[in-house]
Order: structure tokens, then C-alpha cells, then sequence
């Protein structure tokens, strides 16, 4: 019978022959997975010993990983914000980069709703998140403001053209009891159904150029290209939604939108050619690369 140790180095040999860049992790991952327990019990039990049923399941898995299969799809779950999101190929799997803008969307949520004590009685905020996928970003900020104890002060919708995905995005609405809490639409960008202005729009869109999605790593060819394609520039999508905006942003209004890390010049000459006037700022992320645009309008 063999032990974890042995199995995890099998694993990581394994997984380094066929081209992972994380294979350590990976297999740490799935040999948890196969035992049904997370990475830190593999972690700190090395010696323990390992039943054929899990071995082979562990064989298996490891299998598909070498294949290029995202271990986030092999698990069936992604870790985002500190908050465990169910995946599988119906939606995009939620990168660390996007956690910015889930950042930047709860300060921004949060200065309004205590910079300005909203009167009785008052409309709530409304926040839309364009382009959900996997509802990341707005059951992120569902769960947040539940904590803050604001969730009745604000309105969220979520939209995807993808039936599919916004299927998803209402599965983990409901795994972390915030499914009454947001409105699930489909609709390609802004839903036409629902009356404008919006507070705060946030906005997770493809922006990988064309030409470069057949040179993204292996697991990506596993995700809807979709979710992936922004055109020719990467901005084709985001260009659409920007010119939504001066009939769908309130005027105090702004709008998040994630970017490329080498987006952020174009994004902001793209606003100038289509927003005349409009300000776009742009936020670094923890690399200090170019991540999320905050487009208002002028003063």
C-alpha cells in the first residue's frame, strides 16, 4: 500500500512531464480530492497510508490533469475572495485578477451608502454585474454586504447572454444563501427589460485579443472561448458596453471594468473616443499591472 509521500511524488513527477507549471499544487490538490479531504491533511500526513480505491482514483485524476484539464474543473470547485464557488466548463473559472474589482465594487457600494445616509423609504442602490459567468463577482459582493449588514439597502442584478452559465451563477447564489438577493437576467450586456439608470455597474468581459487565445496555456481550451475572445484588441466587448453607458449609468454613477494588464492606455483612449469627456482612471492590480477602468461621467 502506498503512502501520500509516495503518491504526491508520482504525481508531481508526472504532472511535470506533462507540462504543468504548477504541479506540486496540482497534485496536492487532487490526491485531496481522491481522498476526499483538503490539501493541508495531504500536507501533513505524508506518511499515512493510501487504500488502492483512492490510489486509483488519484491515477485517474491525475490522468485528466496531464490531459491539460483545469484542476478547478477536475474538482468541480474554485476558491475565490475566501469563498469556495462551484465550476465546471458552462462558465469561465474565476481568476485572482478579478478579486479587484469585487474590491473596488464594495468600496464603492459601501462610500454611498454611508457618505450619504439614504432617507427612508429611499430606492436602493442598484448595482449590476454585466457578464456574471460563474456569479462570482456578484455573490462575492452579496456576501459581503450581508456581513455589513446592508444587503436590504441594495438591488443586484446579474446578467450573461449564456443560459448556461447563468445557470450556474443562480447555483452558487443559492450554495451561499444569497439567492434571494439577486435578480438573474439574460441578456447580452445591459438587459433591455430592466429600467436604467444604474449606481454602479461592474463588469468582468472578455478582453483577451483574438490572436492570442490559441496561445493561452492548455487548461484555457477547456473554458468557452466566449468568455475568453474580446476581438481583434481584446476591448470589442467592452467597447459595446461602453457605449451603453451614457443612457444606462445614473449621473453620479460609475462603471468597473476589468481590463487586460496591458490594456490600460487603450482602455483609457477608448473611453476618450467614445465617452468624450468622461473620466477613466485606471486601477493596478498586486503585480502593479493595469486591471480595472472606473469610467464616470465628467464633472
Amino acid at each position: 500500500m502506498a503512502t501520500v509521500r509516495e503518491l504526491l511524488d508520482g504525481g508531481v513527477a508526472r504532472l511535470r512531464e506533462s507540462g504543468s507549471e504548477s504541479a506540486r499544487l496540482d497534485a496536492e490538490l487532487l490526491l485531496g480530492f481522491a481522498l476526499d479531504t483538503d490539501r493541508t491533511a495531504v500536507i501533513a500526513h505524508t506518511d499515512a497510508p493510501v487504500g488502492d480505491g483512492a490510489a486509483a482514483r488519484f491515477a485517474a485524476l491525475l490522468d485528466r490533469r496531464a490531459a491539460g484539464e483545469p484542476v478547478a474543473y477536475i474538482r468541480g470547485v474554485k476558491e475565490f475572495h475566501g469563498l469556495a464557488f462551484g465550476v465546471d466548463p458552462r462558465a469561465l473559472i474565476p481568476r485572482p485578477e478579478t478579486e479587484l474589482l469585487v474590491q473596488l465594487g464594495e468600496l464603492e457600494i459601501v462610500r454611498r451608502l454611508i457618505g450619504t445616509p439614504r432617507p427612508k423609504g429611499a430606492p436602493k442602490l442598484r448595482v449590476i454585474d454585466v457578464g456574471t459567468g460563474s456569479g462570482v463577482v456578484a455573490v462575492t459582493l452579496a456576501v459581503l454586504l450581508r456581513r455589513r449588514g446592508m444587503a436590504d439597502d441594495v438591488a443586484i442584478i446579474a446578467t450573461d447572454a449564456s443560459e448556461d452559465a447563468l445557470q450556474l451563477a443562480r447555483e452558487n447564489a443559492v450554495a451561499h444563501a444569497v439567492g434571494d438577493r439577486i435578480e438573474f437576467d439574460a441578456a447580452d450586456l445591459l438587459p433591455g427589460t430592466v429600467t436604467a439608470p444604474w449606481d454602479v455597474v461592474l463588469a468582468n468581459l472578455p478582453y483577451v485579443r483574438s490572436a492570442a487565445v490559441p496561445t493561452l496555456p492548455v487548461a484555457a481550451s477547456f473554458e468557452p472561448v466566449g468568455a475568453l475572445d474580446g476581438g481583434p484588441d481584446g476591448l470589442r466587448i467592452i467597447s459595446r458596453l461602453l457605449d451603453q453607458l451614457p443612457a444606462a449609468l445614473a449621473n453620479d454613477g460609475v462603471a468597473l471594468l476589468e481590463i487586460g494588464g496591458d490594456q490600460g492606455a487603450e482602455i483609457q483612449a477608448l473611453v476618450e473616443q467614445r465617452l468624450p469627456g468622461w473620466a477613466c482612471d485606471v486601477e493596478l492590480d498586486l503585480g502593479r499591472l493595469p486591471r480595472v477602468a472606473i469610467v464616470r461621467r465628467a464633472a
